[in-house]
């Protein structure tokens, strides 16, 4: 009973941005007071829950509400190491936009309104991540759709992103009714929404993969409603095109709404890890997506349309990586990206100043293919040093190997440019430092990541033929691409 009552305390933050919501229904025009007090009041009142939380969490461990429902399907919430992780993010994300909001549209004769919007947002998103049953998962992950359409359509008098919202809207739905019929196939097997009695019945030895009847088909159905919701390729266009609303919405769309996808299927991990199928979709899905929309994000002379390519292609990354079945790494791509592209978005107004102001001549490179292969094994070497700081083996998971693979492409792209400059010693020495630190900050950050999901997310296992063919397809496609890019800036102009 006592865990039960801890449970629901954080259900105290969406009901706050809801009371907001409702509130600018009778302020919905210019300067409302009330609703600026009330967001504000929600918002940090959300930081100081998702802290006690994570407290409950430490203490505790797993805890989980009473089932409000029929059947074992309904409203329940959880919070455990993984949802507190969203949950604290979503709060400081949350607060950062709605104090922004405040002072961007000060002044506007429907800002009541869009507070509104904003916050009703804001409280979907947190019932997403705090879902316990699969009922209450579907119902927040519709209502997330349905409260970004309105925010997505705040200015009717601009039509392209309107008729942007419309396409999404079409996505949305098609999201919809694949995660529908991936619950529906999960429920008739288990007959349970419960989602911790579904990945119990899963880790059970005395059950095979054989027997779970429809497994396949639901984690398929699971990654498709991902690619939908990440706008993965090729039904990203609708992304690119909403960049007339609303900066505040562009920073939460993409620092947070965007996330739904690999967050869902790190939730159902457990059923994505006991499939064949739905893991080679996200990779290869995934890999392509973040292939494509990596290079033409270089190709984009606007600010905001960049960024739009840049989160399709750091969200096909991501559930990539969730293919390949490392999951803490998605998880700590997924935070970081967040918080590195709501500041884009919100400062997204003095970007090219910034850039102006910090723009510096690029030595000439030389071309030596030598030093490019010396740069490449010096950043195997910082790789591989890293890793045993932390007394991981790359080479013993054909994922991790993969994925470090990536990250030496990585690492290649800062040292061989310095190296092959013929720049000054110490420039060489501050770039190696410099890579140094970032496979350090790499290993340290995806280790504490484990540690803090490791209760929630399964181990890796051993991939099949098929899919260890595919991973090698994707890690020589990678390469290639990162190898033009690192001789692009020597080859002659006109050839």
């Amino acid at each position: 009973m006592t865990e039960n009552l801890l449970s629901l305390i954080v259900l105290v933050s969406p009901l706050a941005f809801i009371a907001t919501a409702i509130a600018s229904w009778f302020q919905p025009g210019k300067f409302p007071h009330l609703v600026k007090k009330l967001s504000m009041a929600s918002a940090s009142l959300t930081l100081l829950i998702a802290t006690y939380s994570g407290f409950l969490v430490y203490k505790y461990g797993l805890l989980q509400s009473g089932l409000l429902g029929f059947e074992k399907i309904g409203l329940a919430i959880r919070i455990d190491p993984l949802s507190i992780l969203m949950f604290g993010m979503i709060a400081l994300l949350g607060y950062v936009v709605l104090k922004f909001s405040l002072n961007y549209l000060d002044g506007d004769p429907r800002q009541g309104a869009f507070i509104g919007r904003l916050t009703a947002t804001i409280a979907s998103v947190q019932l997403l991540v705090l879902s316990a049953n699969l009922g209450l998962l579907f119902i927040a992950w519709v209502l997330t759709s349905l409260s970004l359409h309105r925010l997505l359509i705040f200015y009717p008098d601009r039509p392209r992103a309107i008729v942007a919202a419309r396409k999404k809207f079409i996505m949305a739905r098609l999201g919809d009714l694949s995660l529908l019929g991936a619950f529906i196939l999960l429920y008739s097997h288990f007959h349970t929404g419960d989602l911790e009695s579904i990945f119990q019945a899963i880790k059970d030895p005395s059950i095979s993969v054989s027997n779970l009847s429809g497994l396949e088909v639901a984690a398929v159905l699971l990654a498709l409603a991902a690619i939908l919701k990440s706008a993965q390729f090729p039904t990203h266009g609708w992304l690119v095109e909403v960049m007339e609303t609303p900066t505040p919405v562009s920073a939460l769309l993409h620092a947070g709404l965007l996330n739904a996808g690999p967050f869902l299927i790190s939730r159902m991990a457990f059923v994505m890890s006991e499939t064949t199928y739905a893991p080679v979709v996200l990779i290869i899905c995934g890999g392509f997506t973040g292939l494509f929309a990596s290079v033409t994000f270089l190709t984009q002379p606007s600010v905001k349309t960049a960024l739009g390519y840049s989160s399709v292609a750091h969200m096909g990354f991501m559930l990539m990586v969730c293919g390949l079945g490392v999951y803490p790494a998605a998880m700590l791509h997924l935070v970081a990206h967040s918080f590195y592209k709501a500041h884009s978005f919100l400062s997204s107004g003095s970007v090219i100043d910034v850039v102006r102001a910090s723009k510096v001549a690029l030595p000439k490179r030389r071309g030596s293919l030598v030093r490019i292969v010396g740069g490449t094994f010096l950043a195997l070497t910082i790789y591989l040093g890293s890793s045993m700081l932390w007394g991981i083996d790359p080479t013993e998971e054909l994922a991790l190997l993969a994925t470090g693979a990536i990250i030496v492409m990585g690492l290649s792209q800062m040292i061989i440019p310095a190296l092959d400059s013929g720049v000054y010693v110490s420039s060489i020495l501050r770039t190696c430092v410099l890579a140094i630190g970032v496979a350090v900050a790499f290993f340290s950050l995806e280790e504490g990541t484990h540690h803090l999901l490791h209760s929630q997310l399964p181990g890796l296992s051993q991939p099949g033929v098929a899919t260890t063919l595919l991973i090698g397809i994707v890690v020589l496609i990678y390469g290639g691409v990162v190898f033009l890019q690192i001789l692009a800036p020597v080859l002659p102009s006109n050839p």
